[in-house]
């Protein structure tokens, strides 16, 4: 009896420590669990955010689909009212011209100038060596003005040229295709303006004397004038054709009467248009008698320099619209 009850006390102590192990893992576990739960919690909530994201997207992207197609619809179906109106206006006597036999003969007419104004050109170039020959051997007066006088002349010829071309194709003047890049970047009206050639020519004509310094400032300030009017002649026909274009337009329901209204309106802008021709007129002839006037003002060899400071700018400029053509490109 005596030796039985320590075995007992140590068989007690083993299961007490036996369970206390048990109860330590399972609450190790169980906070394993919910950290695993909660993290899911986070995990599920943004999928959830992430798709209602995706959904709301795809909603915005159906809408916008939608009324890009409605619209599309809704153009061609007013396009197809006004290819009705025109055929009925057609049948009823109203001639439209073909824009390709339009764009044809303005085509050709562009191509017609350019090919003679490069003739030009080259004229001028050869007019411009002699002239620099005679001056750099100090030629005479007399000989100089005979040189002088012939590319006078030759200016006269671009200025008919382009009154000719003009009438054909006014837009290809006045878009300066015929000229290099850096050339049109100082265009005024189909040219250059006299105002400022006139000051570039001033420093290059030194000395002069107080007659012609007035006389070249009169010039100038006349210039300027004339430059400033058909400008805003040229804004003001801007201004009326922007809102010829923009009254009255064709409405949703088709008939004749919108049909009619729209070639009123096209007709009132063409005949705005026919009057762009004579402001390109306009600016040659101010340009034209810029030169002569400076002409009359100078001496001989004065006109001399400044012609061959004149064709330098120009020949300059369209230099550098080639280098700036044949510019290295990364």
């Amino acid at each position: 009896m005596a030796d039985a009850s320590p075995r007992t006390d140590i068989s007690t102590d083993d299961t007490d420590e036996k369970n206390e192990r048990f109860d330590r893992g399972k609450s190790t576990a169980m906070v394993a669990y919910d950290s695993s739960d909660r993290s899911k919690d986070k995990t599920d909530q943004k999928t959830l955010r992430r798709l209602a994201q995706n959904r709301e997207a795809a909603r915005k992207s159906r809408l916008r689909k939608k009324a890009y197609v409605q619209q599309l619809e809704s153009s061609r179906l007013k396009l197809t009212q006004l290819e009705q109106e025109l055929q009925r206006a057609r049948q009823q006597g109203i001639f439209i011209s073909s824009s390709d036999q339009a764009h044809s003969a303005g085509g050709n007419g562009a191509m017609t100038f350019d090919v003679e104004y490069a003739r030009w050109l080259e004229d001028q170039n050869r007019q411009i060596n002699e002239l620099r020959s005679a001056v750099t051997a100090h030629a005479g007066d007399g000989e100089l003005r005979i040189i002088v006088d012939g590319i006078m002349t030759h200016y006269d010829d671009i200025f008919r040229l382009k009154s000719t071309a003009a009438k054909n194709d006014v837009f290809h003047l006045l878009s300066g295709m015929w000229k290099t890049p850096a050339e049109r970047c100082f265009m005024w009206i189909g040219g250059f303006r006299p105002s400022e050639l006139l000051k570039l020519l001033v420093n290059q004509l030194e000395p002069l004397t107080e007659q012609q310094l007035t006389g070249i400032g009169n010039l100038q300030q006349s210039s300027q004038q004339a430059e400033d009017a058909l400008s805003q002649g040229m804004e003001a026909l801007q201004q009326s054709l922007a809102e010829t274009l923009c009254s009255g337009s064709l409405g949703s329901s088709g008939s004749s009467g919108n049909v009619a209204n729209y070639m009123g309106q096209m007709a009132m802008a063409m005949g705005k248009l026919g009057t762009l021709d004579g402001f390109i007129r306009q600016a040659d002839n101010l340009r034209q008698q810029t030169l002569q006037q400076m002409n009359r003002l100078l001496t001989t060899r004065q006109s001399a320099r400044a012609l061959l400071a004149i064709h330098d700018y120009f020949s300059r400029l369209r230099a550098l619209s080639s280098l700036w053509l044949a510019r290295p490109r990364e």
